[in-house]
């Protein structure tokens, strides 16, 4: 079932409260946005609420937005507020930790806050300020909508919709989680308890995925509704964001097959969402940024159609190659690809692994990410269960199954830490285990192992551990202590690994990123995360860039031009910044990974 233009979501829409969820770069704010001035030009009250991290509402609104409803000019009846996370979890982590100062030992009490500074305690802390949205009215008691930028993960839902367990798990005051001691969340419980009932009821609250139309966008939008409706969560929407149509009888080659691909991804959208309503949005000429664009966004109109920004000077770029050759300098080393879902880690860690071992050079592959395939970079025949070949010489690949790990290191877990705890308080320490935090840390084992062969040979990484990881890492090797809240163990090559991690002759991070808004603010966010570990980035790689794939077909003309602020954002903070084009056909196999990479020069 389909629905036109963002305007068919407004008019659709009868419920309080929208949360619209989706990866980074897939245009949840500004659908966001759109659909709040939709609602508003239809005489309703609106309130507008972020809870991202790298919020853009800012820029893409026009104006300053603060941390209460800000009324927005030029827009009667619309407000909107930023929840600011990691303010929200300073507080969060104060009122979990301000007890134990001047009791425990100033290095025991460092410990505990950094192990609640990772991405489950931001979450946690922006569900603690938007449950006051959903439950207490002192706030949105004069709006008819409210509308949230990115929903509450599956896994925040989870762990909240278990206040069963919690009764008996604070109640002797031993209880942990990724979250810190449960006994900060016991003055929550109750309000979780109603919020997440709001948010399964589907006459207060609808639910809109938003993606992109290629495969991997719609499988992993597939996965939330999937997720989601198991907990209830049933009255869900889809947005397709920026479907794009080529010229007819278009020349470039460029233009005719991204047309293509965006239908044939359609034409297979997965179970888990071919039922839902589905609002397809047309992919603009320029970002819909400023109140107009929003507006035209609103109702389907592209009033910038045929205007192509001026692009000014062009950013100082670094050829792959070039990049490829000082990595290769020392003759052995660790490179990692880092960065958000879907930005294209893979691609970029299997054309480094290519070009290194073109090189002459003895290179290992590995990917430590569950929703990667090397296979989809490297073509047939790779098979990612053992080490072995990938049809290149000198190049070998292997996976590191973060499912495996992480189910060896949950099962030991439960058996030592659990084995006391009864049935509610195992339920707790299960759904704790269950986290993006734990998987991190599980896989820690496999990586430190793979990472003691840099030392002789080249080892590639696509997806490297967070920097919150590794500052757990660094507290747990400080203090000799357990790695996690969870065991007490140390291995000896975890216990090493963040020195060579930090070694910039031998080891190299590369940021990947999309030349977009979205994208580009995450990887920053990412890159002062890992300043704060002792490691900087040795490149940016851009990917996916329409400037550097210099289109003729004049939306993808004026998409192009729209980039170059983004480049010049990255440029100011990369040590080196890559710019790989956006490419007809998808970059599979040695030959097309180095075609992709020789023409990512220029700009």
């Amino acid at each position: 079932m389909t629905a036109p233009g963002i305007a068919g979501l407004v008019v659709s829409t009868t419920t309080r409260h929208l949360f619209l969820t989706g990866k980074g770069g897939v245009g949840k704010t500004s659908t966001a946005c759109a659909t709040a001035i939709g609602l508003a030009g239809l005489g309703r009250r609106v309130l507008l609420v972020s809870t991202d991290p790298a919020s853009n509402l800012d820029e893409v609104l026009g104006q300053p937005v603060g941390t209460t409803p800000t009324p927005i000019a030029g827009v009667p009846g619309l407000s909107a507020l930023n929840v600011d996370p990691e303010a929200a979890a300073a507080a969060y982590r104060e009122r979990v930790i301000g007890p134990y100062r001047g009791v425990l030992p100033d290095s025991a009490v460092a410990r505990v806050e950094e192990q609640l500074s990772g991405a489950c305690t931001v979450e946690i802390a922006a569900f603690d300020e938007f449950t006051a949205l959903l439950t207490d009215t002192t706030v949105t008691a004069g709006f008819d909508h409210v509308v949230f930028d990115t929903a509450p993960t599956g896994h925040t839902l989870r762990l909240l919709a278990l206040p069963a367990a919690w009764s008996t798990f604070i109640g002797d005051g031993t209880g942990t989680s990724c979250l810190g001691p449960l006994s900060g969340m016991a003055t929550q419980q109750e309000r979780y308890t109603r919020a997440v009932a709001a948010l399964s009821d589907p006459a207060s609250t609808t639910l809109v995925l938003v993606a992109r139309p290629d495969t991997a966008s719609l499988a992993e939008a597939a996965r939330a509704a999937t997720e989601l409706r198991t907990l209830g969560i049933t009255h869900q929407r889809l947005v397709v964001n920026g479907l794009f149509t080529a010229t007819p009888g278009t020349s470039d080659p460029l233009a005719a097959a991204l047309h293509t691909q965006a239908r044939t991804a359609l034409d297979a959208v997965p179970a888990a969402l071919a039922d839902l309503d589905r609002t397809t949005v047309a992919l603009r000429t320029v970002s819909p940024v400023g109140l107009a664009a929003l507006r035209d966004l609103a109702t389907g109109a592209d009033a910038a159609f045929g205007h192509v920004e001026t692009p000014g000077d062009d950013v100082d770029t670094t050829s792959f190659d070039d990049l490829v050759d000082s990595l290769a300098a020392p003759g052995a080393g660790l490179v990692m690809t880092m960065g958000k879902g879907g930005v294209g880690k893979t691609t970029v860690a299997a054309a480094v692994a290519v070009a290194l071992a073109a090189r002459g050079h003895q290179v290992h592959l590995t990917t430590t990410d569950p929703a990667a395939h090397l296979s989809a970079a490297l073509g047939d025949g790779v098979d990612e269960t053992r080490v072995g070949g990938a049809g290149v010489d000198g190049l070998v690949v292997s996976r590191i199954d973060p499912v495996a790990e992480t189910a060896t290191y949950t099962a030991e877990v439960m058996a030592t830490a659990g084995a006391e705890l009864d049935d509610g308080a195992r339920a707790v320490l299960a759904e704790d285990l269950a986290s993006p935090c734990t998987e991190e840390i599980a896989v820690f084992h496999a990586f430190a192992r793979t990472v003691a062969q840099a030392q002789d040979t080249f080892v590639v990484v696509d997806t490297a551990p967070t920097g919150h990881t590794l500052l757990l890492l660094d507290a747990a090797r400080t203090y000799h202590r357990e790695l996690t809240r969870q065991t007490g163990q140390m291995p000896t090559p975890v216990l090493h690994l963040l020195d060579r991690l930090r070694d910039p002759d031998r080891t190299h991070v590369l940021l990947v990123a999309l030349p977009e808004a979205t994208p580009v603010h995450e990887a920053a966010h990412l890159q002062a995360d890992l300043a704060r570990t002792g490691i900087t980035p040795t490149a940016w790689v851009l990917n996916q860039s329409l400037a550097a794939a210099h289109p003729t077909d004049p939306v993808l003309s004026a998409r192009a031009a729209g980039e170059h602020r983004y480049l010049a954002e990255a440029a100011a903070l990369a040590q080196q910044l890559v710019v790989l084009p956006r490419v007809a056909e998808s970059p599979v196999g040695r030959q097309r990974l180095r075609t992709l990479t020789a023409t990512g020069v220029h700009t």
